[in-house]
């Protein structure tokens, strides 16, 4: 058996231990660590380094504001459990966090909770509709045009030939004639004598400013129409035939007999002249008004006298 200095004996590591409730609890490695000098010099060496590199850093991060509550709030929605979150109010959450700056408006907003927010988004969004609905100015409708009383009662003639203006109007061609407006058929015949062709109708008007005053359509015609007839601009109340004679048209007596022409009161021309007389010229003026062109001797002196109560065409 060998005896060993006792200058070379290693004192033990670790006390006995000592009766105590925690006796079974061990100490950490960090905490048996830094009990040695050179562990504890190495800490507190590392721990400066990172104080003098902090504080630069600290410096240039800008000054952060505060957390509005709505995105603490939506934070505690985003957390593990919480409910879910209609997209709807997201998005109002996200419009919010981005708002910039914190405002007397949106710093009351972030004051109310997440559910009462999303319930104003529609009233504020029905409220943005109805002030944009209010300044819309309505435009005032358009007043129709209003309808000529007369038409050209020979527009759909075929070849029309504007001839002589004696009694009333003559001219040649073939194809419908319609009726100068709003009226009564008065006389329908298909053969009379007192006319070449046969032809002879006549229609009180009832509307416009020739209302009451009588138009005979004579010669070489045939009715399609009846007396007691009610007829309008678009009726078409004889077809026009290349007779020999052509047609004529103007003026009627009131008895609706014969052309105005023969009555006293325009002079009692009859059908040998002189021509053209004043109330045939009248009519001729008024169908030329018309777009209907003039007869051959429009330019012509009229013979007779023109009743009270026609039109004027100065």
């Amino acid at each position: 058996m060998s005896r060993t200095s006792g200058r070379h004996r290693k004192p033990p590591q670790y006390a006995a231990p000592t009766p105590h409730r925690h006796r079974h609890r061990r100490p950490s490695p960090l905490a048996s660590a830094l009990k040695t000098q050179p562990t504890r010099v190495a800490a507190a060496v590392a721990g400066s380094a990172v104080l003098v590199t902090a504080g630069p850093m600290a410096a240039q991060l800008p000054a952060q504001a505060p957390r509005p509550a709505i995105l603490a709030q939506a934070d505690l929605l985003r957390a593990p459990g919480a409910l879910a979150v209609p997209a709807g109010l997201r998005a109002a959450t996200s419009t919010q966090a981005g708002a910039g700056p914190v405002t007397a408006s949106n710093s009351r907003n972030a004051q109310l909770p997440i559910a009462a927010q999303a319930d104003s988004q529609p009233a504020a969004i029905a409220a943005a509709k109805s002030a944009l609905a209010a300044r819309v100015v309505e435009q005032p409708k358009r007043p129709a045009a209003p309808q000529p009383a007369y038409l050209n009662p020979l527009r759909d003639v075929s070849g029309l030939l504007p001839e002589r203006v004696d009694q009333g109007v003559d001219f040649g061609g073939s194809g419908p004639v319609y009726a100068l407006g709003d009226a009564v058929i008065t006389n329908a015949q298909g053969s009379n004598y007192g006319w070449p062709g046969g032809g002879w109708i006549t229609y009180q008007l009832t509307s416009g400013p020739d209302a009451g005053k009588l138009v005979f359509l004579a010669e070489d015609v045939t009715p399609q129409v009846q007396a007691g007839q009610h007829v309008t601009s678009s009726t078409v109340i004889a077809t026009m035939f290349n007779g020999g004679d052509g047609i004529e048209t103007g003026w009627a007596q009131p008895t609706g007999f014969t052309a105005e022409s023969q009555s006293p009161e325009a002079g009692g021309i009859d059908g040998n002249g002189p021509f053209p007389t004043m109330i045939g010229m009248n009519f001729e003026q008024m169908l030329h008004s018309l777009g209907v062109p003039a007869g051959n001797n429009a330019s012509q002196a009229a013979a007779g006298t023109l009743p009270a109560g026609y039109p004027s065409w100065g």
